[in-house]
């Protein structure tokens, strides 16, 4: 049989690819732009043809409809990772969320921590080989293949051919083919206080570094105001398209990295056309498993690696609340930590691990608060310990907390808070350490 041939004898409609998940079975999912949005669909249509269905993955930009109230008895949510459309169901008892670094997310479904029954992904169509990319979504994709029964895969031809993983057809079950148009997300443009804050991250990143950021208007803020440093590279949980503008300047080069010398690494992306038309057959991008991107071992070898990151709230001894309100889980654990511990760990110990953030949000009903506070709210959960945080920084400036007294580090914390609630922390900082703030 030809390969072409094997490729065919697999395609199925994606509902016939989804009739052959069990009832009682769970199903992860590839996550953010690889969600196999057609498949996820055929299953969410059909939900009263199964039972006791657990669906599982992290981020995810799809409608979510197998969280909807009528799914329960159907389907049930394990999340790793919460997101707009699965937070209500984990809310509501329909749903729960498990807790994990995402460099032991693959570690988790290897050893049957949790299950992997069915492996839906998002793959790209198979190259002259026989080998289809996972495009944009290495992280825990390829350990879910290894370990299901049953991998069900939506080979999307707009699914670029990314470097560093691929799944041959042969380990393929059932192939439904596809062509739409990945997720868009498009970081909005950085307010003025955005651009202030990626003003002082960018003074704490020095030539020849290596970063990791995320998305969003503060990630794009300190990108922005990289253009005049010189050698950068990147190894990063995930990648958007402020990679493409440094990178085609020059300025991301990876050219004094020590691990993946002149690569960019990444476990995932998510951005718009661009960043997806842009690294398609990159030789300069490559991904990787997250167990791999994200093991602080493996981070540790980067020099001058510096690691940004934002939060929900800190408290004044440096505790960071990265993923609850209270106790209400809002996203997740993710690979803030793996970073900060990685950083820390660095063998030329110039690492820098950095928490970016406005000082204060303004709520839904209008009221300002600040996320510098006296105390987490009650129940928060704490992502990253008073120990593995260098730097704080919102728009009023950079406060250093790392190795810093409980005194210093409040100090600092205050001098950098919004000035509206300084005078409430300033108070709780005298009653606290018995001294009068300075």
């Amino acid at each position: 049989m030809t390969l072409n041939e094997l490729y065919k004898s697999k395609c199925v409609t994606a509902k016939e690819a989804i009739s052959n998940i069990k009832d009682g079975d769970t199903v992860v999912l590839a996550h953010a732009a690889a969600e196999p949005l057609v498949l996820v669909e055929a299953l969410s249509e059909n939900y009263e043809s199964f039972h006791d269905v657990t669906i599982s993955h992290m981020v995810s930009y799809g409608t979510g409809a197998y969280c909807r109230p009528e799914m329960e008895g159907h389907f049930k949510y394990n999340g790793f990772f919460l997101s707009a459309n699965t937070r209500n169901a984990v809310d509501e008892g329909r749903g729960i969320y498990t807790p994990m670094y995402l460099h032991e997310v693959p570690k988790a479904i290897r050893k049957g921590y949790h299950p992997c029954d069915v492996a839906m992904v998002m793959v790209s169509r198979p190259d002259e080989f026989g080998y289809c990319y996972v495009g944009v979504s290495s992280d825990y994709t390829m350990q879910m293949i290894k370990t299901a029964n049953l991998v069900l895969a939506e080979c999307n031809d707009r699914v670029p051919k990314t470097n560093g993983t691929a799944v041959h057809i042969s380990e393929i079950d059932y192939i439904a083919e596809s062509s739409h148009q990945l997720t868009q997300l498009a970081a909005k443009p950085a307010t003025e206080e955005e651009q202030v804050i990626g003003g002082y991250c960018a003074t704490l990143v020095q030539d020849d570094s290596t970063l990791q950021l995320g998305i969003g208007g503060i990630p794009s803020a300190v990108m922005g105001a990289m253009h005049h440093k010189k050698n950068l590279g990147v190894h990063s949980e995930m990648i958007s398209d402020w990679i493409i503008d440094l990178a085609e300047k020059g300025i991301v080069n990876g050219k004094k990295k020590t691990l993946h010398k002149g690569k960019s690494i990444c476990t995932f992306m998510v951005g718009t056309d661009r960043l997806y038309d842009y690294v398609n057959r990159n030789p300069h991008i490559e991904m990787y498993p997250s167990d791999y991107v994200n093991n602080p071992i493996v981070i540790r070898e980067n020099s001058n690696m510096v690691s940004i990151n934002s939060c929900v709230e800190v408290d004044l001894m440096g505790q960071i609340a990265g993923e609850s309100i209270g106790l209400r889980q809002f996203s997740g654990t993710g690979g803030q930590v793996d970073f900060f511990r990685g950083v820390a760990m660095a063998k030329d110990e110039k690492g820098i691990s950095i928490v970016a953030m406005p000082s204060s949000t303004v709520k839904k009903n209008g009221v300002r608060i600040s996320k510098i506070s006296a105390f987490l709210q009650p129940g928060a959960a704490v992502t990253s310990t008073r120990n593995d945080v260098d730097c704080i920084v919102t728009e009023y400036g950079i406060a250093e907390i790392k190795w810093k007294s409980l005194n210093d580090r409040a100090r600092n914390l205050i001098k950098i808070a919004h000035p509206d609630f300084r005078d409430e922390l300033i108070e709780e900082y005298e009653s606290r350490f018995k001294e009068k703030f300075l």
